[in-house]
């Protein structure tokens, strides 16, 4: 897996201040997308122990409420299995942060067996997110007033209270 950057101190995409990881590769190549040079699944520096590390050390502070993934796309079968080991590791070190990622695919349609995006890790990177934002975003459908999402059709998705319900609940 290969990422374009991480930014240490984000406060664009999600709540508080956040660690966010903008992953390579993505197959969705929307209309106006704001990184188009992170569809290239080798784009920017290869991701290592190294960087796992220097992600797990950037959310070390107690100002810092939690990871996002970005991308590119987290969800591409090509960087699921690398995500997976880092949410884990995230998870393990920093319990009480939480974690979001955002995915151009839908979450009832993509990332369910026999979904486009299923594979082994699937399910284990699903279990470590807190919200998932999904959706393609949609040029059309463009809002600027929406809050941490760029179009209308895209979803914020409560992982946690939808695992408890057995079905999907919008995040406040």
């Amino acid at each position: 897996m290969y990422y374009s950057t991480i930014k240490k101190h984000d406060i664009a995409d999600g709540p508080g201040v956040r660690v966010t990881l903008f992953v390579s590769g993505c197959t969705n190549h929307c209309e106006g997308c704001f990184q188009p040079q992170t569809w290239d699944f080798h784009y920017g520096q290869p991701y290592t122990k190294e960087t796992q590390q220097e992600i797990l050390t950037a959310l070390s502070p107690s100002y810092i409420q939690g990871l996002t993934l970005l991308g590119g796309e987290p969800f591409e079968i090509e960087n699921q299995r690398e995500l997976a080991g880092l949410l884990r590791a995230v998870r393990e070190c920093f319990p009480e942060k939480d974690i979001w990622c955002y995915t151009g695919f839908v979450l009832e349609k993509d990332l369910v067996p026999g979904g486009s995006r299923y594979c082994e890790a699937t399910e284990e990177m699903l279990a470590q997110i807190d919200v998932l934002v999904d959706g393609r975003f949609v040029l059309a459908k463009r809002n600027l007033m929406l809050r941490f999402r760029g179009s209308e059709n895209q979803r914020l998705i409560d992982l946690r209270a939808s695992r408890k319900s057995g079905r999907i609940v919008l995040a406040e």
